[in-house]
């Protein structure tokens, strides 16, 4: 039983995340828990000065009224909250997703997910929050901090779902690489795929055997892989190959000690996942 995390919030990224949870239970008997976190800034008024020239009794009604407001935004996140979740359910359950539970919270997203995911095997999220019409160019803070924080395989869901039928796995033959392409060649939700193995960088005998290594791995698992060793900068080799020949899926893995470590788990939102328009999935 492959238990699932799914991370629901009010973007256009939340349906897509439900449609690659169904994917997901098309391929394995699962158990979903949709989570919604209400945070602060959903709750609270935007902070008022208070000093200057305003009487006693006035600040008192003033701050009064403010509680009131807050309390109002609590009621409504609430409801939107629950309103989004009950959606969610709904659109998992049309795709035949059976074992769905709802869960809503109250404080930090990061917190809350490193809270539950002690009861997940894979978290979905979108790749974009709620703002992500109106910074097409960025993806959410929000989900970098996920990735950063925690010990689960994670999938960013895409835009808009759309079937999978080819796989890039990203790799730069270290540790954390070969990690991966194990966890690829045992994964029932991933079995059956088109597979290609990309390096970024020279083309010595020791990148050759590393290749020759990851591909030796899927073979033995039924998969007929391709490889390939292409001369230069991670981020642009792969997102390039992901657009001109047309894969569904990017595989990566999180904690590599190479430049593929910096380009995604980085101090700012990395370029490879805003750059490529397909679904990726970070193992551990």
């Amino acid at each position: 039983m492959t238990r699932i995390l799914g991370l629901i919030d009010g973007s256009p990224y939340a349906q897509s995340v439900c449609d690659h949870i169904a994917w997901i239970a098309g391929k394995a008997e699962v158990t979903v828990e949709l989570l919604h976190v209400i945070g602060r800034r959903d709750l609270a008024s935007e902070p008022v000065n208070l000093s200057g020239n305003i009487g006693l009794g006035a600040r008192t009604a003033l701050l009064e009224e403010l509680a009131e407001l807050d309390a109002q935004k609590a009621k409504v996140a609430h409801k939107r909250g629950r309103l989004l979740l009950d959606e969610a359910k709904a659109r998992l359950n049309e795709a035949g997703v059976a074992n769905v539970e709802t869960k809503l919270r109250n404080g930090d997203l990061v917190d809350t997910v490193l809270e539950f995911e002690a009861y997940a095997d894979i978290i979905v999220i979108g790749k974009r929050g709620e703002g992500a019409d109106f910074a097409k160019g960025h993806l959410g803070s929000n989900l970098e901090r996920v990735v950063r924080s925690t010990h689960k395989a994670i999938v960013i869901a895409s835009r808009a779902f759309k079937p999978v039928g080819k796989l890039l796995i990203a790799y730069d033959g270290g540790t954390m690489a070969m990690k991966t392409v194990d966890q690829v060649s045992r994964s029932p939700i991933l079995d059956g795929l088109g597979c290609k193995v990309v390096m970024a960088g020279a083309d010595t005998p020791d990148n050759r055997k590393k290749l020759d290594d990851a591909a030796v791995l899927l073979k033995a698992a039924g998969y007929a892989p391709e490889v390939a060793l292409v001369q230069g900068a991670a981020d642009k080799v792969i997102s390039d190959m992901v657009e001109k020949e047309g894969f569904d899926l990017l595989a990566m893995g999180a904690y590599s000690h190479s430049r593929l470590r910096s380009l995604f788990i980085g101090s700012t939102t990395t370029e490879m996942i805003r750059s490529c328009k397909v679904p990726v999935v970070i193992f551990r």
